[in-house]
């Protein structure tokens, strides 16, 4: 046995050890936890279907929150708080969203399918969709053919894994390494893992950790270098530029 197969070996023990122990503890503390994957470091937060969770753009002024200690306070003032949030879909300068959103079971920006700059236009996209006990990551055009009853939906791209397929546009080689963040789901939608590469890393890598470390059938790329995660039980504040659209467990009331 090479040394590294048992490298490999031993990174996975760790990471099954890190997952039994996170369930085990309080649910605040076992929602996050850090995982490597080829020598890259990931915080991986984890929501199943029927949490309480949400998506935020705006305050009860109508004005975005812009981060996540504006919506932190918001929730405090009616006894809820944030397990974690992290951003959830590219925006527009003035921090709307991009392409389709939805909250609470209102559509408040339509669905985006033409291709276009960016990695937003890097087709294909997708949509997360929080639905009625299953959340879903599905392909922008399929999604626009046959809508999702989501409470809750974020438009944003590129895909990562697309039926358990790398993005086609996706190079192993790339030297574009940046810190990332995504959202990827298992075959049954039972549960989500909400992402944050702390390692720069190629869209390529991001893309394999969500398949091949978690096992996820769909992924979406939430954005990069601007990706922000809120972890109190890490001590993660995410403070930093103004966001857009984001994604947050809840718990209190």
């Amino acid at each position: 046995m090479t040394r590294q197969v048992i490298l490999t070996a031993a990174r996975n023990i760790m990471r099954c050890l890190a997952l039994v122990l996170g369930l085990l503890a309080s649910p605040a503390a076992a929602s996050c936890v850090d995982q490597v994957f080829e020598e890259a470091t990931f915080t991986v937060c984890t929501a199943q279907a029927g949490n309480d969770l949400r998506m935020f753009l705006t305050g009860a002024d109508g004005r975005p929150y812009g981060g996540f200690a504006p919506l932190e306070a918001a929730l405090q003032a009616q006894g809820q708080h944030l397990v974690f949030a992290m951003n959830a879909g590219m925006f527009q300068p003035d921090l709307s969203p991009a392409g389709l959103y939805i909250e609470d079971g209102r559509e408040q920006h339509r669905i985006v399918t033409s291709d276009g700059p960016g990695n937003f236009g890097l087709l294909p996209n997708g949509v997360f969709c929080i639905g009625a006990g299953k959340l879903s990551v599905v392909e922008s055009r399929t999604f626009a053919a046959a809508p999702l009853p989501c409470r809750y939906a974020s438009q944003s791209g590129p895909m990562l894994v697309i039926e358990g397929e790398l993005h086609p546009r996706f190079l192993a080689g790339s030297t574009s390494h940046k810190i990332r963040n995504g959202v990827g789901v298992p075959p049954d939608g039972g549960m989500a893992w909400f992402v944050l590469a702390d390692t720069p890393v190629s869209f390529d890598r991001f893309a394999r950790f969500f398949r091949d470390g978690l096992g996820a059938r769909n992924a979406l790329y939430f954005d990069g270098s601007l990706s922000r995660l809120y972890a109190p039980a890490l001590g993660r504040s995410g403070a930093g530029f103004a966001i857009g659209p984001m994604v947050g467990l809840v718990e209190g009331n």
